[in-house]
C-alpha cells in the first residue's frame, strides 16, 4: 500500500520554505518549525521539543548528535510523575506510553536530505548507502527532504547491522537483517528450533514450511538440518527481499523458496515453523509488527489454519515466549484454548530461559515480567 508522501512547512529568514517529510515510523510532520544551529542550547531544545516544535538543525552535523545526546539525558532524568503501577499490565501500559513521548520528543531534532541522500551540514556523515537502503534508491528528481536526526541515526546503525551481520551459532554463520526487519538477537528460541527432533513423516516428504520468515533465519536453520526443501513465506516486501538476500549468502537456494504469503502458502508439509510476534499489542512503528501482535492476529491465524496444512504424522513447531502472559494481556488458557479450536494436540513442550541483557536488569519496569520469562517450542498435530 502506497503511502502518501507528506510535506514539512517552516520560515526562513521571512520566506517559506518545504521539503519532503520522511518518517520511516508514519509520524506526522510537525506543524510548528524553527531553525536551530550550534549556539541552540540542550535545555532550550528540550522544553522546545515538549512542546511539541520541531528544530530543524542547520548546524555542525556532529553537534547536532551531541545535543539529541543531550535531550536524552534530560528526558531520561526527568522524575517520574505518574503513579505505581497497580499490576504488570499497567506497568506494561505505562512504559510504552513513556517510550513513545520519549521518542516523540527526541524525534523533534530534524536535519536536511540532499535528492542524492547527502546531508548539507558540516562534518556530516556519508549516509546515501543507509538512506537507499530503507527509502530505496536516490532520485534527483525528488525534492529535499527532511528527516528526524534520531531516524537518520536508526538507518545508518541498521545498515552497520547489515553489512557485518549477526552471529548464529546455530547456523555456523551470520544472519544479515535488512532494514526494518527484526533481527535475531535473541537466539534461544533458535536454539530451540536446532535441537528439537524432526518429525518422522519427514522422512517420506522432506518439506517445511516457515510462516513470518522474516530474516530468513529459521528457513535457513531448517534446510541446515537436512530438510531438502523449505518454503518460507512473508507479507513484508522488506522481509521477503532480507530472507531471499540471507539463503543466498548462505547458499541455500536450491533448497529454500521465499514466497509472498499471508501466513501459508498452498499445500500440506510434514513440518510447519511459525514464530509469530510475541506480545498481544498495537505496533506504533512498522518495525514494531515483529514484537507486537494486535489480537494475536498471527498466533490466531496459524493456530487456525495450521492442521489443514499438516501432512498425515505432521508437526507445527510453534515458538512463543510467555511474557505477554507475564504482563497480563494473554492467559495460558486462552492459548490452550486456541490450540483446541484449531483441532490441535500437544505433542511436547521445549523451553528455554532468555539470555538478553534485560533479563537481568532490575532497574527495567517489565522486570518482574522479565525475569519470570521463557520461551517454549511447542510441537502440536492434528487431534
Amino acid at each position: 500500500m502506497s503511502i502518501t508522501p507528506q510535506t514539512l512547512h517552516w520560515e526562513e529568514n521571512g520566506e517559506a520554505k518545504s521539503a519532503l517529510w520522511r518518517s520511516e515510523a508514519g509520524v506526522a510532520p510537525a506543524k510548528r518549525v524553527i531553525l536551530a544551529d550550534d549556539q541552540t542550547k540542550a535545555d532550550e531544545a528540550w522544553r522546545l521539543a515538549c512542546e511539541g516544535m520541531a528544530l530543524l538543525w542547520c548546524g555542525d552535523f556532529q553537534n547536532a548528535r551531541q545535543l539529541l545526546q543531550a535531550m536524552a539525558r534530560r528526558i531520561d532524568k526527568k522524575p517520574a510523575k505518574k503513579k505505581h503501577a497497580a499490576s504488570m499490565t499497567e506497568a506494561f501500559h505505562q512504559h510504552r506510553m513513556a517510550q513513545a513521548q520519549r521518542a516523540r520528543t527526541l524525534g523533534m531534532l530534524l536535519v536536511p536530505l540532499n535528492a542524492d541522500y547527502s546531508v548539507p551540514l558540516r562534518r556530516a556523515p556519508e549516509v546515501c548507502e543507509a538512506c537507499s537502503e530503507a527509502y530505496g534508491p536516490p532520485n534527483v528528481d525528488t525534492p529535499t527532504s527532511v528527516v528526524s536526526l534520531r531516524e537518520l541515526q536508526g538507518l545508518i546503525g541498521a545498515h552497520e547491522w547489515r553489512k557485518k551481520g549477526v552471529p548464529i551459532p546455530a547456523l555456523g554463520d551470520n544472519i544479515h537483517p535488512h532494514y526494518g526487519v527484526f533481527s535475531p538477537v535473541r537466539g534461544e528460541y533458535i536454539d530451540l528450533v536446532a535441537a528439537a527432533p524432526l518429525p518422522a513423516a519427514l522422512q517420506k516428504n522432506s518439506l517445511a514450511f516457515d510462516i513470518g520468515t522474516g530474516t530468513g533465519v529459521l528457513a535457513a536453520l531448517l534446510a541446515k538440518r537436512g530438510i531438502a526443501h523449505v518454503v518460507a513465506t512473508d507479507q513484508d516486501p522488506r522481509a521477503l527481499a532480507c530472507a531471499g538476500d540471507n539463503i543466498g549468502r548462505l547458499g541455500l537456494g536450491q533448497q529454500v523458496a521465499v514466497i509472498a504469503a499471508d501466513l501459508f502458502p498452498e499445500g500440506t508439509a510434514p513440518l510447519i515453523v511459525c514464530n509469530p510476534p510475541w506480545v498481544p499489542a498495537k505496533p506504533s512503528s512498522p518495525i514494531e509488527n515483529a514484537v507486537y501482535d494486535p489480537d494475536s492476529r498471527m498466533l490466531r491465524g496459524f493456530l487456525a489454519g495450521l492442521k489443514e496444512h499438516l501432512s498425515p504424522g505432521g508437526e507445527g513447531w510453534l515458538i512463543l515466549s510467555d511474557f505477554a502472559e507475564h504482563l497480563g494481556l494473554r492467559t495460558r488458557a486462552e492459548l490452550l484454548t486456541l490450540f483446541e479450536k484449531g483441532g490441535l494436540r500437544l505433542i511436547q513442550r521445549h523451553d528455554i530461559r532468555p539470555r538478553h541483557a534485560k533479563a537481568a536488569d532490575i532497574t527495567d519496569p517489565l522486570h518482574l515480567a522479565r525475569v519470570a520469562e521463557q520461551t517454549s517450542l511447542w510441537r502440536l498435530a492434528a487431534a
